[in-house]
């Protein structure tokens, strides 16, 4: 069955190495997870198809072994009548019902082997997909967490770039104002030194 090939080719990816490779790996998750439960989808239907067929060959199996002991009881009648010619006839029927049975036989037992692997399979994948689904949860918490954190960081670096610029800002200005207050200082010096001449060229000219 070309679903059993598929089922165990995607099975037997390394995932660990696809998420590495993988630049978005909530994506490459979500992708690997719907491919297969598209394929457990078929191994459903497929197993519902042998598990069909497992019970049409055990019908016909048990209709097969009904009609020979039908025809059993017939003959035992028959002879019992003293219809040794019914009876024959009814054994020989039997006779080609008989080979028929072990026909039927070794049909249901290749139809109840095949229903019980692909039962197995099934089980398998749904046992295999649960666990995954739980660590692909836990593989999303961490995702989210890790870009989250990353959120952090680039929120930290871009207050840290903030306060730098504002560190520097204040130390221009504080330099801007001590410059000014110095001038200052210097202006009213000398805004003194010229009164006070001003003031000695008054008394000379009286």
């Amino acid at each position: 069955m070309e679903i059993l090939s598929r089922v165990k080719e995607l099975m037997s990816i390394n995932i660990n190495s696809l998420f590495q490779k993988s630049e978005d790996p909530e994506k490459t998750i979500d992708d690997y997870m719907r491919k297969l439960n598209d394929d457990l989808g078929k191994v459903k239907a497929e197993t519902a198809s042998v598990v069909a067929a497992e019970q049409r060959a055990k019908r016909a199996l048990d209709e097969c072994a009904a009609e020979i002991a039908k025809l059993q009881r017939y003959a035992e009648k028959s002879a019992a009548d003293g219809n040794e010619a019914g009876a024959r006839t009814f054994l020989e029927k039997k006779a080609v019902h008989s080979e028929k049975l072990q026909q039927l036989q070794t049909a249901y037992d290749m139809a109840a082997s095949t229903a019980s692997q692909m039962k197995q399979l099934q089980d398998k994948l749904v046992s295999d997909i649960g666990e995954l689904e739980a660590r692909r949860a836990a593989l999303k918490g961490k995702l989210a967490a890790a870009q989250v954190q990353e959120r952090i960081n680039a929120s930290n670096s871009i207050h840290g770039d903030q306060a730098s610029a504002f560190d520097a800002m204040e130390d221009k200005v504080n330099r801007a104002y001590d410059e000014a207050m110095a001038l200052a200082e210097l202006r009213d010096e000398k805004k003194d030194d010229l009164d006070e001449l001003i003031e000695q060229l008054k008394k000379k000219k009286n």
